[in-house]
């Protein structure tokens, strides 16, 4: 998703790809190799239990702290590249495919409730020798990056929820939706992931067409994983043995929400910021779902700002 500031430069890269006969892949991926670039992270690749695990790390590691990024459901790492720009000459970012998402492994049986995926998450880190992090997650990665800081305190050393599921004391308009059979989370056919995009960001960042169409392919083609993923998140118990895990978590909390949120009620921050010790919140007018895209200069200077206050 490409800021507005940056179109003429990556329009002239798109025409010259364009107009060398390349594909739409071709094209899509350029593009993304761009960003990453433009961010200052590469890609990398890792075998965990079995898995095979995609994620971005720094070109140069930098002397600060570590930043584990975890997206939300039915996205990829590629969605922090423009948070990431912000930080990672100051930080160690590692952004993850999640299993079952972006360019990692999608066995259909490998597990997806919440709890599942915190232990993914450990392996993951365990494999990359990472011990003591500030952690971010979006919505359903909000979930996970928060019961991850309660399961294990020792290596969460802040976290930062972005528009985080897990809590759902006010409905949004998805519940709506996917009661009468609609999930506009889950591209079926050409026309749902342009669909997708306006349900779930306020601010909508351009993407030029041969980008999109790549994405929109993707996300048609990973559906029955996104199915099986959906269906296990929201089966994955009861939100009171959420609360009650969360509760437990001693690392500072920094709650974001954006207040155009269609996807999950803004109003849930207040009970995330109730059921967790250390936790403050801040609402941003006018975002919708995801925060570290809408808003990224924002985002990252809130979270400079927190640590700030609450240094390692």
């Amino acid at each position: 998703m490409i800021p507005s500031s940056r179109l003429p430069a990556l329009a002239v890269l798109i025409l010259t790809v364009t107009l060398a006969g390349c594909s739409r892949q071709d094209v899509y991926d350029t593009a993304i190799d761009w960003e990453r670039s433009a961010a200052g992270l590469q890609a990398d690749r890792a075998t965990v239990a079995g898995m095979d695990i995609a994620y971005l790390r720094n070109e140069e590691t930098v002397a600060g702290d570590t930043i584990v990024m975890i997206h939300g459901f039915g996205a990829n790492k590629d969605n922090w590249t423009r948070l990431a720009r912000e930080l990672t000459e100051s930080f160690n970012v590692y952004a993850i495919d999640l299993p079952g998402h972006g360019d990692s492994s999608k066995e259909l049986d490998l597990g997806y409730r919440f709890e599942d995926q915190v232990q993914h998450l450990a392996r993951i880190l365990d494999k990359l020798d990472i011990d003591r992090t500030h952690m971010m997650g979006n919505s359903m990665g909000g979930a996970i990056t928060a019961l991850y800081a309660a399961t294990f305190p020792d290596q969460v050393a802040s976290a930062v929820l972005l528009n985080p599921a897990g809590i759902f004391d006010y409905e949004s308009e998805l519940v709506d939706l996917v009661v009468e059979g609609d999930n506009p989370l889950i591209p079926k056919e050409p026309g749902d992931f342009d669909r997708l995009l306006d349900f779930a960001l306020e601010k909508r960042p351009f993407v030029p067409w041969p980008i999109l169409g790549v994405m929109e392919q993707k996300a048609i083609a990973n559906r029955e994983v996104n199915e099986v993923i959906f269906a296990a998140i929201r089966d994955t118990g009861f939100e009171s043995d959420f609360r009650n895990a969360i509760s437990d978590i001693s690392a500072p909390v920094l709650v974001i929400w954006g207040k155009q949120d269609r996807v999950i009620n803004y109003r849930n921050a207040d009970s995330f910021v109730a059921a967790i010790p250390r936790a403050q919140k801040v609402i941003l007018d006018d975002i919708g779902h995801a925060p570290m895209v809408e808003a990224p200069e924002e985002s990252a200077r809130l979270f400079r700002d927190f640590i700030a206050d609450h240094p390692l």
